[in-house]
């Protein structure tokens, strides 16, 4: 490798992403969904109620070999999201960008706040940047008249992304109405685009098949979320969202990125993608963050715009430097980089109230969400497992944990067994389908509100603890823990109205 490639901004910018999340990502605790994830990966299959197979099955992997370690656990995310940084800047110089343009587009790929929470947690979506870019970028290629076989490769992409999460079809529909409004659509009159979506279907049919077996689930989750959860939002505060989402002042640099795509024929196709997938997110009272993917691309035409614009070397560091200054603002509100309380004064000297970019109807913590839900796992699941202890011989061997969500169920499950704790069961999403497992209910470890009403399904009702967290979510704080018994009904016969799906 030339010495000249070394430097290429695409290799330095991926390795300093890389190094930016090694000293970032191990800090704080595991996040609910990141525990949900190992419980569901120890649990293998091909697939679960709420996501496809693939980021459980990498997080139980991390977990058997290193337990709950951080960097190993967030390692794949960081390697997504250097990859995507360097892609970035990798379009950047296919759309014909120079030394400028890479570095611009990749700088504001690594600096947007949502782009570091991919980057962060071992989430489905930290996949997903990467694999819509390369969408993007293999349409830009099909474009310019390259192989037809990349079709194939398209449908790869697609095919493997749906294994981290669905959401890249909501992508594939957009493209393929930017290409019907673009020229290239005479290239859909050719066998190889169907070729590629076949193969996409096929890469991903044992996990159709899975969904099938059950009832698709995943839909009825999607529409429970889309009717209750989610908040809808106008086209206006859809948009005002994705700012705070992306980083305000990096707008230049998309906004400008799209003006680029959509005045050149070739790749107009990703400019009209962009609206027609903003268009089916609103629609469907999506949260803003689902378009989120769809920005390293806009990144990479955007530096190509600006390196036209900008001609003098002042004004080019300028907007490095702008771009910079962006990303170390908002990097201690969405990388776990100060401590608790100095993120909480931080946030109040910018002005920004908590949950100011809530997508959920949840009543907001004093930290933003992503930092909170890492908070006060560990200690409930010790707390759970103390009163736990503390129940008779007889009592313990009938008792069990039901979680009111499956975050709450996977800490015990994760945290429980070290500490002594119950087995945990719980009505939400997948571990719905894993059922009671065996427990009749007449001893159960309930968390709620102070005054909870249990007294309808149980006859003995004990407070035997309390959790208080500053820092969690609100309502995994403030919370008393319950010992119930003498039930009313039997669990078995009661489960499927326990289902909880969102």
């Amino acid at each position: 490798m030339t010495a000249a490639r070394v430097a290429a901004p695409a290799l330095w910018l991926a390795a300093l992403c890389l190094g930016i999340h090694l000293f970032a990502n191990p800090h704080y605790g595991v996040f609910r969904d990141e525990l949900y994830f190992i419980v569901c990966g120890l649990h293998p299959g091909l697939g679960y109620v709420d996501q496809p197979p693939l980021v459980p099955l990498i997080a139980a992997a991390s977990y058997k070999l290193f337990g709950v370690a951080l960097t190993p656990l967030r390692l794949f995310p960081a390697l997504a999201m250097a990859a995507t940084v360097a892609l970035v800047a990798e379009f950047a110089r296919f759309l014909g960008g120079g030394r400028f343009a890479q570095t611009l587009a990749g700088l504001a790929a690594l600096a947007s706040p949502i782009l570091l929470v991919d980057g962060l947690l071992m989430s489905t979506d930290c996949l997903q940047p990467l694999t819509w870019l390369a969408c993007a970028y293999l349409v830009a290629r099909l474009a310019r008249g390259g192989d037809r076989r990349l079709w194939l490769a398209l449908g790869a992409v697609v095919g493997i992304s749906l294994w981290s999460k669905y959401l890249i079809a909501f992508y594939v529909v957009a493209l393929l109405v930017g290409i019907i409004a673009a020229p290239m659509r005479r290239q859909l009159l050719s066998v190889w685009p169907w070729a590629g979506a076949l193969l996409a279907l096929a890469i991903i049919a044992p996990n159709l098949a899975w969904q099938a077996a059950h009832g698709f689930p995943f839909l009825e989750i999607g529409a429970a979320g889309a009717a209750s959860k989610n908040i809808a939002l106008s086209p206006l505060g859809f948009f005002g969202q994705e700012l705070l989402f992306v980083g305000p002042p990096l707008a230049l640099v998309w906004i400008a990125g799209l003006w680029r795509l959509a005045k050149a024929p070739q790749e107009r196709a990703l400019a009209v993608a962009y609206f027609a997938a903003a268009a089916l997110f609103i629609a469907g009272h999506g949260k803003a963050y689902y378009l989120a993917p769809a920005y390293p691309a806009l990144f990479a035409a955007g530096g190509v715009w600006w390196e036209g614009v900008l001609r003098p070397r002042a004004a080019r560091l300028a907007a490095l430097a702008l771009v910079v200054l962006a990303g170390l603002l908002t990097a201690p509100l969405v990388l776990p980089i100060l401590p608790p309380q100095e993120v909480i004064a931080y946030s109040r000297r910018l002005g920004l109230a908590p949950g100011a970019a809530s997508t959920e109807h949840l009543k907001p913590a004093v930290l933003p969400q992503q930092f909170a839900d890492m908070f006060g796992w560990r200690e409930m699941a010790a707390e759970v497992a103390r009163v736990y202890r503390a129940l008779p011989e007889d009592e313990r061997r009938r008792a069990v944990f039901f979680g009111r969500n499956y975050g709450e169920a996977a800490a015990v499950d994760i945290y429980g067994p070290a500490l002594g704790g119950p087995p945990a069961i719980s009505g939400h999403n997948q571990y719905f389908l894993w059922g009671p497992r065996g427990f009749d209910g007449s001893v159960v470890i309930a968390l709620g509100p102070p005054g909870a009403k249990f007294s309808g399904a149980f006859g003995g009702i004990e407070v035997a603890g309390h959790i208080e967290n500053a820092y969690a979510m609100p309502y995994e704080s403030g919370l008393d823990i319950y010992v119930l018994r003498q039930p009313k009904w039997s669990l078995s016969k009661r489960w499927p109205r326990l289902k909880h799906y969102e």
